[in-house]
């Protein structure tokens, strides 16, 4: 494929992923989520913020925003500019390149001066389409940790940290491994303020009722 063809996903994919979910189910509520609990558009401040039927909403469409990302748009590009014997390499790097931007879409929107989510849920989204064995590793990560500590961002650094030995572990794929090892990086920044919390004594457990001091 034609390095324009690898642009357009690009951008597609960064535009799709930087649909501001969040910001936007807030808004329809009359709240400006930026402004509330963490101040971040995410899944968890919307969960804590607007309640739980807005916050899994939220959740679903941001990874869902990954998903298609990969698994349509990225796969619609491809077959409309691949040649049919390089539709399978074609394919494969065309997932990578949707995977990454989708996920930097969430995380630095444009139509919110670059400031968006930690990409979790969008980068579940990505990985069920990319790499679903370890995505269910991570998953479990998450869910065992969040369920002994309450605390969400344990749970979610701990998946970051996962997800490239799942990745190798499933895949034996040194190219998917260091993608998904730069998503769980970018994850991982994104959680220097939760980290910071942490250190302090004053990072919020899941269910604790404030708002003000939430994590995303």
């Amino acid at each position: 494929m034609h390095f324009l063809s690898y642009a357009l996903i690009a951008v597609a994919a960064y535009l799709l992923g930087s649909i501001p979910t969040g910001f936007l189910v807030a808004r329809v509520k009359g709240i400006d989520i930026r402004k509330v609990g963490s101040g971040n558009i995410g899944a968890t401040n919307a969960l804590r913020v607007l309640g739980k039927p807005a916050g899994i909403l939220v959740l679903l469409v941001d990874a869902l925003k990954g998903w298609v990302a990969v698994r349509v748009v990225a796969m619609l590009i491809v077959e409309q500019f691949s040649s049919p014997d390089l539709l399978g390499g074609d394919r494969v790097f065309a997932a990578i390149v949707a995977s990454l931007f989708a996920v930097l879409g969430h995380n630095y929107p444009c139509w919110l001066g670059f400031k968006g989510g930690k990409g979790i849920a969008t980068s579940a989204g990505v990985l069920t389409a990319l790499v679903p064995w370890a995505l269910l590793i991570i998953l479990s990560v998450w869910i065992v940790l969040c369920a002994a500590t309450r605390y969400v961002s344990i749970g979610s650094l701990a998946a970051s940290a996962t997800l490239p030995f799942a990745t190798w572990l499933t895949t034996r794929d040194w190219t998917l491994t260091a993608v998904t090892g730069a998503m769980g990086v970018l994850a991982i920044y994104k959680h220097k303020g939760n980290i910071q919390r942490l250190m302090n004594g004053t990072e919020p457990r899941f269910g604790q009722k404030k708002p003000e001091e939430a994590a995303q």
